[in-house]
């Protein structure tokens, strides 16, 4: 798939059929995490792949968004240390959506779900030490829904050379 095809195309899937996702595209998926891009090349990043249904479940209900993850053949949660980057937060975002984009290349669906009302008890249940930021988890599976979406027209969201100048 095209890459500006994968953007425009892609959208947050919260419905997954059982069939499981197999290990040569899970690794193409974490792969392209792998490539993103980050603060002064210093890939802060770890990926914890979530394929156990009690640990998903257990994530899900720590969840305030994303109950569903249980649902899903499986997780991805991504953490970032910051004492290695100075940019964790931004760092682990851009790998976090590199993976939903191949994800959606490779034919899977994803849904990012925000861990942040939850960071510290998701971050124990998934082993990840205190120093480092949970930035996303998400969920990952072949699509079994296919929703749609539209979006502002980009005369109305962009500026030349100043905010709110045409």
């Amino acid at each position: 798939m095209e890459v500006l095809q994968a953007i425009k195309t892609r959208r947050s899937i919260r419905k997954y059929k059982k069939d499981p996702v197999p290990q040569e595209e899970l690794e193409k998926v974490l792969d392209a995490g792998r490539w993103a891009p980050s603060a002064s090349n210093l890939q802060p990043w770890k990926f914890i792949v979530l394929s156990d249904f009690k640990v998903k479940e257990k994530v899900a209900k720590s969840l305030a968004w994303g109950k569903f993850l249980d649902e899903a053949p499986l997780g991805i949660a991504v953490a970032a240390d910051p004492r290695v980057s100075s940019h964790p937060v931004e760092d682990g975002s851009i790998a976090a959506y590199s993976i939903l984009l191949a994800a959606h290349a490779v034919g899977l669906g994803g849904c990012w779900l925000n861990p942040s009302a939850s960071e510290e008890e998701v971050k124990e249940i998934l082993g990840i030490p205190k120093e480092e930021r949970l930035i996303s988890v998400m969920s990952i599976g072949y699509p079994a829904e296919a929703p749609s979406s539209t979006r502002k027209e980009l005369k109305d969201i962009t500026f030349t050379n100043r905010y709110g100048s045409k």
